[in-house]
This record gives structure tokens, C-alpha cells and sequence, in this order.
């Protein structure tokens, strides 16, 4: 495992191997496997939105727009509202 060290955090990174003949069976670039990944790990409700998001580079909107598109359920519960009304609460106190 790689770690990257930020001021404000520390990251690790762990790489996955797969081979090209499997990515050329799949037809999916490197980029299409990770995206593929991420849908199915949040399908499963193993990975928030914000996380899955995060592993395909996308936006939360496309993110969540890519979903619906494959009929994936939005995941909302309570602590991601929590999340949420902390975010807003927290943008209100900046921006009096």
C-alpha cells in the first residue's frame, strides 16, 4: 500500500491488478473497470455515494445520474443526513 501524506490528512492507495486480456475480454479501459467497481460496490451498499463517486472521478451529480441510469437505488440514510444538515449548518456560520 501506497500512502501519500497531506497537510490535512493522510491517504492510502492500494492498486489492483487485471490483466489486459481480461480488460480486452470485458472491453473496459482501466478507467470503465474502476467505474464498474465502484457502481457495483455501491449497489451493494458497501460503498457510500460519496466514496463510489470518488473512485470514478465523477461528480456526485453524474455520479448519481450514472446510477439511475443502471437502475441502482439512491442510498440516503440517516447518517448521511446527519451529514448533510452538519455541511449546511456549518455554510450558514461562513456565510452570515
Amino acid at each position: 500500500m501506497n500512502e501519500i501524506y497531506d497537510a490535512e490528512a493522510i491517504v492510502a492507495a492500494a492498486q489492483i491488478e487485471i490483466p489486459e486480456d481480461v480488460l480486452d475480454s470485458a472491453r473496459l479501459t482501466a478507467a470503465e473497470a474502476k467505474r464498474e467497481l465502484a457502481l457495483a460496490l455501491y449497489a451493494q451498499q458497501r460503498l457510500s455515494a460519496g466514496k463510489a463517486r470518488a473512485l470514478t472521478g465523477l461528480s456526485l451529480w453524474e455520479f448519481r445520474q450514472l446510477s439511475a441510469s443502471r437502475g441502482i437505488p439512491v442510498h440516503y440514510d440517516e447518517s448521511e443526513l446527519a451529514e448533510d444538515l452538519k455541511a449546511i449548518d456549518c455554510w450558514e456560520r461562513s456565510h452570515p
